[in-house]
This record gives C-alpha cells, sequence and structure tokens, in this order.
C-alpha cells in the first residue's frame, strides 16, 4: 500500500521542492462569493472571502497578497472563527498576517496560539532541508532573560566543526560579555541590542568579541567568534553504556530535520548491532521537526510487532473540513509507524531501505521545555501502543498543533492547521507533558522532574538527567536529587523586550513548530 508521510516541523527532501504553491489547495467555504469578480483590482469585503486561489502570486499587489492571506486563513486556519475581520488596508502584510491569528487564552492564562510566523522562502528552504543556519555554532540556555544581576546565558551545546567548538566554546561556557556589554546587568536598550546582536547574528561575517568563563575555569578569557551558516548534527554521541544490569543505548537526538533520517538510520543500526537492552533519548532541545522522521523512529524503537495495525498519528482540521485535507483535497488518513527509509536526501540515504529495531517496551526520554512539536509527537505516539515512556527532566512545551508551510510570493507562512492524537485518540497536551512520580491525568508522565544541567557534558553518565535515567532503571523510582516541587504552568507577562534577551531568528522560532509536507512512500 501507499503511505503518506507527514512531516511536522521543520525539513523536506533536500532537492526536491515540497513547498505547497500558493495556488494550490483548496478555497473558502464562501468561494461562491468572490469579491475578485468584475474588478480588476481584489477589495476587501467584510465578510466576503474569495477563494485564495485566485489570489495568490500576485506580488505586485501588496493588498492582494493581503487578501490571500485573509481567505487562506480563514479557509484553513485550525480556529479561523476566532479571526478578528479586520480591513488590510492600514496594515503591511507582514503585519496583517500577524493579526490572522486567534487571541483566545488556553485555560492556564497562556496565548492559545504561539507558533505563527512566516520566512523567506529562501531561508526556509535552506533550514528546513539541512538545518543551515547563520550563527557559530553554539546553542544557548537563557535564564532571567529581563533586566536584572541573576540573568545568565550559557551554553548548552554547539554543532560539531563550527565556530564555538573549533573555539574550545563548550556546554558549560557561561558568556559573561558580548562586545564589552555584561550580559548578567546590562539594563538599557542599547546594551541589550548589542548583546542581542552579538549572540544572535542574522548576517554571516559578523565578528564579535565573547568574555566567556569555561566549565570549571577559575578565571575568563576572551575569544573572538565569526558567524557564518552552520549546517546542525541533528543525531549526536550515539554510545553504549555498560551496567550490572545490562546496556543501555544512548542518543542525542536535536532536530527532526531531513539530515536526521540517515543519522537515526546509523545509531539506531550501532545500538541494534550492540544489543542494547534499554534506550535513552536526549531529546531536551529537540523542538521537533518531520513528523515522519519522529514516525520512523517510533518504529525503530518499538519493532513491526508492537507497531502492527495501529497508527503513528491522526489529524483532524478545522469544522470546515472534518473528512477531507483542506490542502492537499485528499481524504484524511492517519500516519503510519514508517518502517523504512524515505529518502529526504537520497546522497545519505536512498528510499525504501529497511529501518534497523530494537523491539523495546520501554524508553526513557530526556525533556526541557525546549523539547517540542514532533518530539512530542514521538512520546504520544509510542504511549498510543502502550510502549512504556518515561520522562526525566521538566515539563515539554505543549504543541499538539501544526502545519503546512505555504509560499506566497516568496515568503513562507506558518499558521496553525491541524491538530494530532495518538492511535488511542489523546492529542491534549497544550501545556506539555509533565514528568510525574505519581500521574493522574493523561499528559502526566511516569518520570522525574528535574532541572537541566549545564555541569556535565551531555551522554556522561553523572549528568543529571541521564544519570536519573540510569537509577530509575535499576531502581523504578526517582533519585533523592529529583526536584520533588509540582510545577504550575506559568502566565504570560508583559516584559519590554527592549530590556530582555530574545532570539528573534526565524529559524529559531521555527524550531518549536510542528510541520505537516505531504510526501509519497513506495510500496
Amino acid at each position: 500500500m501507499q503511505l503518506p508521510i507527514r512531516t511536522t516541523l521543520m525539513p523536506i527532501m533536500i532537492g526536491t521542492s515540497l513547498l505547497l504553491a500558493a495556488c494550490g489547495g483548496g478555497g473558502s467555504s464562501n468561494s461562491d462569493n468572490d469579491n475578485t469578480s468584475g474588478s480588476t483590482t481584489p477589495q476587501w469585503v467584510e465578510g466576503t472571502f474569495a477563494n485564495y486561489s485566485t489570489l495568490a502570486n500576485q506580488c505586485s499587489a501588496p493588498l492582494t497578497q493581503k487578501l490571500w492571506l485573509r481567505s487562506w486563513s480563514n479557509d484553513t486556519y485550525l480556529w479561523y472563527d476566532e479571526i478578528i475581520d479586520r480591513d488590510p488596508a492600514p496594515y503591511s502584510v507582514a503585519e496583517y498576517f500577524d493579526l490572522l491569528k486567534t487571541n483566545e487564552l488556553s485555560d492556564t492564562g497562556n496565548e492559545k496560539d504561539n507558533f505563527h510566523f512566516s520566512m523567506s522562502t529562501e531561508e526556509w528552504e535552506l533550514l528546513n532541508g539541512s538545518g543551515a543556519s547563520v550563527g557559530y555554532g553554539m546553542e544557548l540556555s537563557l535564564r532571567q532573560a529581563s533586566a536584572g544581576v541573576s540573568r545568565q546565558v550559557t551554553v548548552a551545546y554547539n554543532e560539531p566543526n563550527s565556530p564555538a567548538s573549533i573555539a574550545g566554546v563548550s556546554r558549560g561556557a557561561i558568556i559573561v560579555s558580548v562586545d564589552g556589554v555584561n550580559v548578567a546587568n546590562a539594563n538599557d536598550s542599547a546594551s541589550i541590542d548589542t548583546l542581542n546582536a552579538g549572540l544572535f547574528p542574522s548576517v554571516s561575517g559578523k565578528q564579535t568579541v565573547f568574555v566567556v568563563r569555561d566549565l570549571n575555569a577559575q578565571t575568563d578569557r576572551s575569544v573572538t567568534l565569526t558567524a557564518k551558516t552552520v549546517v546542525s548534527t541533528p543525531v549526536q554521541n550515539t554510545k553504549t553504556i555498560t551496567t550490572a544490569n545490562g546496556k543501555v543505548g544512548y542518543l542525542q537526538f536535536n532536530s527532526h530535520i531531513a539530515t536526521a533520517e540517515k543519522g537515526l538510520y546509523d545509531a539506531m543500526t550501532t545500538l541494534s548491532n550492540a544489543q542494547v537492552d534499554d534506550l535513552v533519548i536526549d531529546i531536551r532541545y529537540n523542538g521537533g521537526g518531520l513528523l515522519a522522521i519522529a514516525s520512523q523512529l517510533a518504529y525503530m524503537v518499538a519493532g513491526e510487532a508492537a507497531t502492527a495495525n495501529h497508527v503513528f498519528e491522526r489529524t483532524s482540521f478545522n469544522d470546515k473540513y472534518p473528512n477531507t485535507d483542506p490542502v492537499t483535497g485528499q481524504a484524511l488518513t492517519p500516519m503510519p509507524f514508517i518502517p523504512e527509509s524515505i529518502g529526504f536526501n537520497t546522497s545519505l540515504l536512498r528510499s525504501g531501505v529497511s529501518l534497523p529495531t530494537l523491539n523495546l517496551n520501554r524508553v526513557f526520554v530526556l525533556t526541557t521545555p525546549g523539547t517540542c512539536s514532533a518530539s512530542e509527537a514521538l512520546m504520544n505516539a509510542l504511549r498510543g501502543i502502550d510502549i512504556e515512556v518515561i520522562q526525566l527532566g521538566d515539563t515539554t512545551c505543549g504543541k499538539p498543533y501544526g502545519f503546512y508551510p505555504t509560499d506566497n510570493c516568496d515568503t513562507t507562512y506558518f499558521t496553525i492547521q491541524f491538530k494530532g492524537v495518538n492511535d488511542k485518540g489523546f492529542g491534549e497536551y497544550s501545556d506539555g507533558f509533565v514528568p510525574s512520580t505519581n500521574p493522574t491525568v493523561d499528559s502526566e508522565v511516569p518520570g522525574c522532574m528535574l532541572d537541566d544541567d549545564l555541569t556535565h557534558a551531555l551522554g556522561d553518565s553523572n549528568e543529571r538527567l541521564l544519570s536519573a535515567a540510569l537509577y530509575y532503571r535499576d531502581n523504578n523510582r526517582c533519585p533523592v536529587t529529583a526536584t520533588a516541587i509540582a510545577r504550575a504552568p506559568v502566565k504570560n507577562t508583559f516584559i519590554d523586550p527592549g530590556f530582555m534577551l530574545q532570539d528573534t531568528r526565524n529559524q529559531n522560532v521555527l524550531l518549536n513548530n510542528r510541520i505537516l509536507m505531504p510526501q509519497a512512500l513506495g510500496q
């Protein structure tokens, strides 16, 4: 049979554009009231929506671009009936798109939709295919990002062969200053602008002088880093840990991008050959990516017998489309557990290769609030087929939603269009999966609440989260160092962005989103 492949976060096939052309797909349910008829220039009429395909790719007419966004959102947005129908005239195209979303709050007081954004199509294709983005190759942990002496920026990990790794700026290094501005106590707009520009460069070639204190160092050092296009390595640190009670596999999985397919194939082949008895997947910094990659990984963890006759995820769209995908026009079909390679990059791994399996009945996952989207779908899907998931770390981001990246006039737009549930029909984890020693609701997962440990390398058996996983495996309970506190969801509060460190690069917004890309997997 033919299996539909759906991607939920970043990547698509390298060398083959899978972006959905704006002129494709369905139109508005009000398509009979086409406000373009009888006029050479379409106009806004409150409550009347043209078929968005008639407005697509008219790039010399900003009003038409805005009307395309309006009709496209009205037709496909999951909460289309919560969008205020505003006259687009006073707004730029970008400003108008930002308004085409719900303003409602979740039950816990957070914004219902935190995942609405756009980026240039060129940037999207580069980032999606290989995880390439401008920077120094270091992932940063920001604590107390607003003004105050307790603000701290620490390196969480770096990419191999990146400017940061070559300069020895590794996990645990504290960024003391950026171009002469002290990180801890900067409290004016000019200083914050300097920090943001240096920490999150947007152009290749930018040089920034950092003062850093390396992990366990007693003194600071100065290092100059030059930003460049860095290609991420999504799968790292695959290893086998030998214990008194058998072998434990470990892998650091940072993103569900296209190149992760080969990385996961190699990692799971290594662990299968090692005949590991358990597996720890470190997804603490994995904001998501291709849902198809998550499905493949779930299959490799659980194996053929456990996944047979089960689905990885069922998706649903808004109430205009109870049985049909509004973008592809096809009947809704669930995503299966995918047992073979897709060939996202045929130069790395051709399509149709059978995937290795570990045939495990449980898996340990290491998480933080940066664990999002396809990573959560991985956890949810495995729980849906009764694979025991044990969670060590912090509450995940909470994103059971996703979208199709859609291009119009060289900009790719991302707006929430669907939600997903597992084989048991569960998908209500919009406030995240919570590790708990006594789970009482379905979004609470057996495990231990723990803070990220930036004082040890990832994959080090003494690192807090991995150490807790090994302890739990042997004792079926949390170590005494586990944080025994209940963490209530935090309401969003307004903080003057002029005094706050914030990464505004599109790729970092993207890493917290789920993207659906239709693909066909052959027989």
